[in-house]
Parts: structure tokens; C-alpha cells; sequence
């Protein structure tokens, strides 16, 4: 499973860990990743994606019959 969010895209990021001393190490910043089932009442039945805390909000606004309708408008399988 890759660490990436299914509506926004979100993925980790990288960059340089500063310790007190200022020596740098590689990072990485991972997305807050949520697995989730929500039910489509158009198709009756369960849809599990996953997505970023960021994302669950947007479907919140959204609705998940459009967010699923964008996602498919992409070309992404449910």
C-alpha cells in the first residue's frame, strides 16, 4: 500500500532532521492517512478509501457520491 491519499494526492515529503548540534539527517513527513468505508446509497454498497484527515473533511463538504464522481472522472477504480 502506497502512503498516499486517494481524493487530494497527498504523499510523503522529505527533507533534513537539524539536531541541536546542527547536524542534518534525511526525514520524511508522512501524510495523516485515514482508512475509511463509506456507504454509496447510488451503487448500495461499501466503498473503503484512503484518505487524509484533510480529505475526510473535503468529502464532509462535498459528499461522497461527488468525490466519488471526480474520482472516477480520473480514472480511478473503486
Amino acid at each position: 500500500m502506497s502512503r498516499r491519499c486517494d481524493v487530494t494526492g497527498a504523499q510523503p515529503s522529505f527533507g533534513n532532521a537539524v539536531s541541536h548540534s546542527h547536524r542534518r539527517t534525511r526525514r520524511r513527513w508522512n501524510p495523516n492517512l485515514q482508512n475509511h468505508r463509506f456507504w454509496l446509497p447510488s451503487e448500495r454498497r461499501w466503498v473503503r478509501l484512503n484518505l487524509t484527515a484533510k480529505a475526510l473533511k473535503t468529502v464532509d463538504r462535498k459528499g461522497i457520491e461527488k468525490v466519488v464522481a471526480e474520482l472516477r472522472a480520473r480514472g480511478v477504480t473503486l
